[in-house]
């Protein structure tokens, strides 16, 4: 049995009290008062709240991306899971997309994480240490491209099922990128 830690509670705090309120309306003493935490405890584990929510989403494109290759579990459906998950999740994200602004903009962090994932992913299966320039500017333009559109499918401005939405993914990937991917 797994037990949640301490990271996971705040976490799952904030997306309760995100279902309610606006992103930029939940203070910390809220989030910590939720989950009967006290605010020392949540700053043990997170800086503020900007924090926790990178953390959350990073803990959850980790799961997907660490599946790629086991299983019969290729680009395709790393890709279907990644729409399905923004799916059921579209009423959260829409609030972190419309309040959260400036330098702790969601939309930045969630390009900085899949773009590090995607980096990650790529390092660790081509056995390379670094990453050449071309191939870095082919993910940053890749993570660019699909990050907007999902902003813009999350807040209603691309009208598409996330089969649609997993399928521009999937044939948007680069060329360069299909030896790591496909």
């Amino acid at each position: 049995m797994h037990r949640k830690t301490a990271k996971e509670i705040l976490a799952d705090s904030f997306r309760e009290l995100a279902q309610e309120k606006p992103i930029d309306k939940i203070t910390v003493k809220d989030i910590a008062d939720n989950c009967r935490y006290s605010q020392a405890t949540f700053y043990r584990q997170f800086k503020d709240k900007y924090d926790l929510i990178a953390w959350d989403h990073a803990q959850r494109v980790g799961k997907i991306m660490a599946r790629i290759g086991t299983e019969k579990y290729d680009w395709r459906q790393t890709v279907m899971d990644a729409a399905l998950s923004f799916q059921a999740m579209k009423r959260y994200l829409a609030n972190l997309f419309r309040h959260t602004s400036g330098h702790d903009s969601f939309a930045r962090h969630m390009t900085e994480i899949h773009y590090n994932a995607l980096k990650q992913y790529i390092l660790k299966n081509s056995e390379e240490k670094s990453m050449d320039e071309m191939t870095d500017m082919y993910v940053r333009v890749y993570v660019l491209g699909t990050v907007s559109l999902t902003c813009e499918w999350i807040l209603g401005k691309c009208k598409a099922t996330p089969e649609e939405l997993a399928l521009v993914y999937e044939k948007s990937l680069p060329l360069p990128l299909h030896a790591y991917l496909m």
